[in-house]
């Protein structure tokens, strides 16, 4: 069995209001009042107080802009390679602030074995992991791989990975990173895929470290993983390559659909993993915005603040995609005392439609 022993965040120093944000695509999609009335209150009712982001210009003057063109209608506007320009120089040095905020005082940098980066708004070769390995001078000789382009349930499936390997190998020392730049794909065009986008996603990074369980050190327990892929919803929500940047795919049904599916999948991932539902003391659910965590507590029946902890990640960090469910591990893990088993559900849903699971719990 393997373990979760620590997590690493880290975010830009771009922070942005969303009360600001909100007056920069007011302006950049050209609406007149009628409209901006209406993406005003989409914007007031979207549960996010504030984003982070690599790009300062969000939330400044348009003399200020830094990465977009300083004209009303974004000409020219930025092209791929200019995004992924950017998200190689950005992501690694952020990446590597969570890595060692994760290992600090658990372990030191050589004792790295395996390291895992994840991402889904930003491709090379040589890629992250490459970046990763040369600016911590971590061993040459380390077991690496990545996870792209599989969007918001990734770092589920990284943590797939990493049990698999500590499982097999009683030494390994496994780091994931989830890195994601989201800010920097955003599209000109009023479309509804477009406001969306805006209204939600931000950028961040997480850090992981997964060993077996004879590390000794206080950790969470993985014990199972469950996923299930929704074909019905496969049109609703991916994330697709263009000249100009990422585009983004999530129409409104996908809250729906998660909700008429996502008891069953409760039910079958507890009993996957040897418990019920009811022996679950916290839920650990991607905020991929405030309409799924809404739907996702109507369908469980919720009362209380079950989803507390995923409610105020997204209302200080909004959807970082892949990160963003570790933010909310981070902070149910910081609750926990270890002197009694709580089990934790987690779920996280991407492209496809794709929704993954997992199960740990403290051991008393």
């Amino acid at each position: 069995m393997s373990k979760i022993i620590s997590i690493g965040t880290a975010v830009p120093a771009c922070r942005h209001r969303q009360t600001d944000i909100l007056k920069f695509m007011q302006n950049v999609f050209a609406m007149g009042a009628a409209d901006k009335r209406k993406l005003g209150f989409l914007y007031h009712q979207s549960g996010i107080d504030t984003r982070y982001s690599v790009i300062p210009d969000y939330s400044c003057d348009i003399e200020q802009w830094e990465f977009y063109p300083q004209t009303e209608n974004l000409d020219p506007f930025p092209s791929l390679e200019k995004r992924m320009k950017c998200f190689n120089e950005k992501a690694a040095p952020l990446s590597i602030q969570a890595i060692k905020e994760c290992i600090n005082g658990k372990l030191s940098k050589e004792g790295i074995t395996h390291l895992i980066t994840v991402s889904c708004t930003g491709m090379s070769a040589p890629g992250l992991d490459l970046q990763i390995m040369e600016l911590l001078e971590l061993d040459p000789n380390i077991y690496r791989t990545s996870v792209n382009f599989m969007g918001c349930y990734a770092a589920i499936h990284a943590l797939k990975m990493a049990d698999a390997i500590c499982k097999t190998d009683m030494n390994a020392r496994v780091v994931i990173v989830c890195t994601e730049l989201c800010t920097l794909h955003f599209q000109r065009e009023s479309s509804i895929n477009s406001i969306t986008s805006s209204l939600l996603f931000a950028d961040g990074s997480a850090a992981v470290l997964v060993t077996h369980e004879s590390f000794k050190k206080e950790g969470l327990h993985l014990d199972g993983f469950y996923s299930e892929v929704i074909t019905k919803g496969k049109k609703d929500m991916s994330w697709e390559l263009s000249s100009t940047g990422f585009l983004m795919t999530l129409s409104g049904y996908v809250p729906e659909l998660i909700e008429e599916d996502f008891d069953s999948l409760v039910n079958k991932a507890t009993t996957h993993a040897g418990i019920n539902k009811n022996q679950v003391n916290h839920w650990c659910v991607h905020p991929g915005g405030k309409r799924i965590l809404d739907a996702i507590g109507h369908s469980l029946g919720f009362l209380n603040d079950e989803l507390l902890s995923c409610y105020e990640i997204l209302r200080q960090y909004g959807n970082m995609s892949s990160p963003t469910i570790l933010f909310v591990l981070k902070k149910i893990m910081s609750q926990l005392k270890y002197r009694n088993k709580e089990n934790i559900f987690g779920a996280a849903f991407g492209p496809g439609l794709t929704m993954e699971t997992f199960v740990a719990s403290t051991h008393a």
